[in-house]
């Protein structure tokens, strides 16, 4: 019963999320906002609506193990997984010169989350630091993307585009359905990962690193993989330096600004290493100006699988257990 309760929270999140961001996107084109603004705003905070409120949801439940694990967990999996796979289909070749300063601000926002995950417990006034830092770079981006031109911000407003609701009212119905969708499916998640935590006899950050966090990527693994068939690599690498940077500002902040949230040790010593570690890979291959290919895509997808491995072999500081 527990797995499918975790397997109807994740499809009515993917669901509900697609149709806040198609609701919204719809709405704000009606009211005449312009195209750039609303990829940079948007879709950008409605394709992470999932993982927001998982988070919130986690931390008033009294497992914040569960939403650092998300945040961290779905960092690895962006840059292994949803780059990984798509590359495997077709090599992802982009803008080398914003790809290397959109992963150098990741890095350095991910070293911000990580000195103050440090000091145990982050509390209103560091998440309120983490969400100034994500609204200066979206403040920033937008106003270059408005003087060199924002192909990439509307080349990943297509695909909403394609079947967005036409009515007004429809697009209200969208909304409304989304929010109610997201926190009954957010609901049903956590209850469920925290069901099979017990269970299994892993810690709840555990199933936060694994469970939640692969289930709320797969949207942006979605996004990366119809890129990669479009060739429009950029789009692929850009879903991803924008994700991993909006979840350890905008997600940590809003959730450490509702709910105080308590650093796990075990997170904090193993998974946060591997976390910049694997963003700061990024950056030579950016340096290198060569596109992610199917030999290192290969390599990403195979890191995964053995990161995942670990967290159920004692490397992340727990016991040997079977989820089965």
């Amino acid at each position: 019963m527990m797995y499918l309760q975790v397997a109807a929270g994740l499809v009515i999140l993917l669901v509900c999320g697609e149709l806040l961001v198609r609701g919204a996107v719809a709405m704000a084109e009606r009211v005449g906002i312009s195209k750039l603004l609303i990829g940079f705003t948007v879709v950008a905070f409605g394709t992470s609506a999932p993982e927001l409120v998982v988070c919130i949801e986690a931390a008033l439940d009294g497992v914040p193990g569960i939403a650092f694990g998300n945040v961290v967990g779905s960092n690895i999996a962006n840059v292994l997984l949803v780059l990984g796979v798509p590359a495997l289909i077709y090599p992802l070749v982009c803008d080398t010169q914003s790809a290397l300063r959109d992963s150098l601000v990741m890095v350095a926002g991910t070293v911000l989350f990580m000195v103050l995950s440090w000091q145990g417990i982050i509390e209103f006034w560091q998440g309120a630091i983490l969400l100034t830092v994500l609204i200066a770079v979206i403040l920033r981006s937008y106003y270059r993307a408005r003087k060199e031109g924002g192909e990439g911000a509307e080349e990943a407003l297509e695909e909403y585009e394609q079947n967005m609701p036409k009515n007004l009212w429809i697009s209200v119905l969208f909304i409304l359905a989304g929010l109610i969708g997201l926190v009954l499916g957010s609901r049903l998640l956590v209850d469920g990962a925290v069901n099979i935590a017990v269970v299994a006899g892993v810690s709840d950050e555990i199933i936060g690193l694994t469970l939640v966090a692969l289930g709320t990527s797969l949207p942006e693994l979605a996004t990366s993989i119809i890129a990669a068939f479009r060739r429009h690599g950029d789009v692929a690498i850009g879903n991803v330096l924008g994700s991993n940077l909006f979840n350890i500002t905008g997600i940590i902040g809003v959730t450490a600004m509702i709910e105080p949230l308590s650093a796990p040790m075990q997170v904090l010593h193993f998974d946060m290493w591997i976390m910049l570690f694997v963003s700061l890979i990024m950056i030579p291959i950016f340096i290198a100006k060569k596109p992610i290919g199917r030999v290192l895509g290969g390599v990403f997808c195979v890191a995964y699988v053995a990161y995942i491995t670990t967290q159920f072999y004692g490397m992340s500081g727990i016991h040997t257990a079977s989820l089965y």
